[in-house]
């Protein structure tokens, strides 16, 4: 398989692994008293890294529209990575040993680390679509192979984002791509789910004959004749007297057997006198009421950048927050052939919101329950960002053009402070609360258990074994007797974290206890 290099990529290949673990600090909830659907203001790395002891293999779908990368300008729009944060960054990270980094170099070393990352957050049955366009389309292609793995690349879908032509340029540029990646392809599943037909499609089955099965639509009788048996082969007679014979290179569906009987239960169309050439009935009922996604997404279907401009002139008519934005119908595509009216939905380059605005549409809609989770790092994350959310939330425009709110809520984040320090010690400022979520997290991989009023230390039961977090800020705790005789949990195994431990090594195995020392022997992701 061919791999991509690049300079700088030594150092962010495993960047990921790196980056300090912070912790997420609420700052209000909109429209509700406890949200599910987070907003979250930083640095998208390290908000993914945040987001991994709860929804680590949760997200069922991932939308992104990074920066393309054009070289017109500094990465202005769809987001601006001349941003001081992500400055900082690649000249932390990358570009401090006289490297001479061309702006592809920049662009790789930003999007891998993160690509890492959304790959771990994604479901076994999720899907990741990416926004793009011809700058960066083959280097984001080779590094999806190797972070997701070819194997589980599904396609380039074309979307036409224009119509009107721009004749400004050599050539008008009418289409963006959308890469679309699996977590994890297998054979024995749809890895995308299809489409609701549409009205033409259902327009092509009628019942002329009032069979009793319900709807059909007619399809050839005959196939190619390359696979097939000696008994497909044979001249057809009807009850009528009439015959038919195979044209040129083809057969029969049925053997002549299958066929007399087919026509006999009515499922071969011969024409309202029984005449016509014979034809397959195909019903309604009998198809997987959908349709199969097509590889180009027309104009029609999900709309334009100019459309989605013209909403976001509706939702904030006193300044038009961006030039080119994503239609929300664009994203509710994704959306309808990758997930259920239940799942996590997440944006890391969330810009104005489009993705929150798609799923809270296709939840008014459907009456579903689809969570979203966006990220931005710009300053605009909550003055356009989360603003945007609200009004879609409660409705906007006026008059003729006034659009129904679709309801929903969020709770908004910024990002805190780091769980462990340089030096390797707890961060205590950060909360036990916060410290123990981590700790169950990186022991389990699922979340914590909610508090017990007479087990104060004690975090969950997963795979019968029990944990407990015995810490305290202000003083040392001490795993012995007197402890254990407060456990009351029943489990086979115990693993339980204190900054010192008095039990010998054979109290430890009669009592089938792993002791941890804080923080020592805290994991780090």
């Amino acid at each position: 398989m061919p791999t991509l290099e690049w300079i700088g990529k030594d150092k962010v290949v495993n960047h990921h692994l790196e980056v300090p673990y912070r912790v997420l600090e609420e700052q209000y909830t909109y429209n509700a008293d406890h949200s599910e659907n987070m907003i979250i203001r930083g640095d998208n790395l390290e908000a993914l890294k945040a987001l991994l002891p709860r929804y680590e293999g949760r997200v069922k779908c991932v939308y992104i529209d990074p920066p393309y990368n054009t070289g017109e300008e500094s990465w202005i729009y769809n987001d601006n990575v001349a941003d001081p944060q992500m400055q900082k960054w690649l000249g932390e990270i990358v570009g401090k040993e006289d490297e001479d980094l061309s702006r592809h170099d920049k662009w790789l070393c930003m999007m891998y680390p993160r690509l890492k990352l959304l790959q771990r957050l994604l479901h076994e049955s999720g899907s990741i679509f990416i926004s793009i366009d011809d700058n960066e389309l083959s280097n984001l292609r080779l590094m999806c192979d190797e972070i997701f793995g070819a194997r589980n690349f599904i396609a380039i879908f074309i979307w036409e984002k224009r119509l009107n032509r721009e004749n400004r340029k050599a050539v008008s540029s009418r289409h963006d791509y959308v890469l679309c990646y699996a977590k994890n392809r297998t054979s024995e599943r749809r890895v995308l789910k299809q489409l609701p037909m549409s009205g033409e499609a259902l327009d092509r089955y009628s019942n002329p004959d009032n069979d009793p099965r319900g709807p059909w639509k007619s399809d050839p009788a005959t196939a190619q004749a390359g696979h097939a048996t000696q008994e497909q082969f044979y001249v057809l007679q009807l009850p009528n007297g009439k015959s038919h014979t195979l044209p040129a290179g083809r057969c029969w569906l049925y053997t002549k057997e299958n066929m007399i009987k087919a026509i006999a239960e009515g499922r071969i169309w011969l024409g309202a006198d029984g005449n016509n050439v014979p034809r397959k009935k195909t019903y309604l009922f009998e198809k997987d009421r959908g349709l199969t996604p097509e590889t180009i997404w027309f104009a029609d279907d999900v709309s334009t950048n100019e459309q989605a401009k013209n909403e976001l002139k509706r939702i904030f008519p006193e300044t038009i927050p961006f030039t080119t934005p994503k239609p929300h119908e664009l994203v509710e595509r994704m959306i309808q052939i990758c997930s259920e009216d239940d799942d996590i939905i997440l944006d890391s380059f969330a810009g104005s919101g489009t993705t929150a605005h798609a799923v809270l549409n296709m939840n008014k809609a459907d009456g579903g329950h689809r969570k979203f989770i966006l990220v931005e790092m710009m300053d605009y994350a909550e003055s356009i960002t989360a603003e945007r959310v609200k009004r879609v939330i409660d409705g906007y425009g006026e008059g003729k053009n006034a659009v129904e709110g679709t309801g929903g809520d969020f709770t908004f984040y910024d990002l805190g402070p780091v769980l462990l320090l340089p030096n390797g010690n707890l961060n205590e400022d950060v909360g036990a609360a916060k410290i123990r979520e981590y700790v169950y997290f990186m022991e389990t991989k699922s979340s914590i258990e909610p508090d017990k009023a007479d087990e104060p230390y004690y975090m969950g039961v997963h795979l019968d074994s029990a944990y407990y977090f015995y810490y305290e800020r202000d003083s040392l705790t001490t795993l012995n007797r007197d402890f254990l005789g407060g456990v009351k949990t029943k489990a086979g195994r115990y693993t339980i974290y204190a900054d010192q431990c008095t039990l010998s090594q054979a109290e430890l195995e009669r009592w089938h206890i792993t002791f941890k020392k804080i923080p020592r022997d805290i994991s780090k992701l």
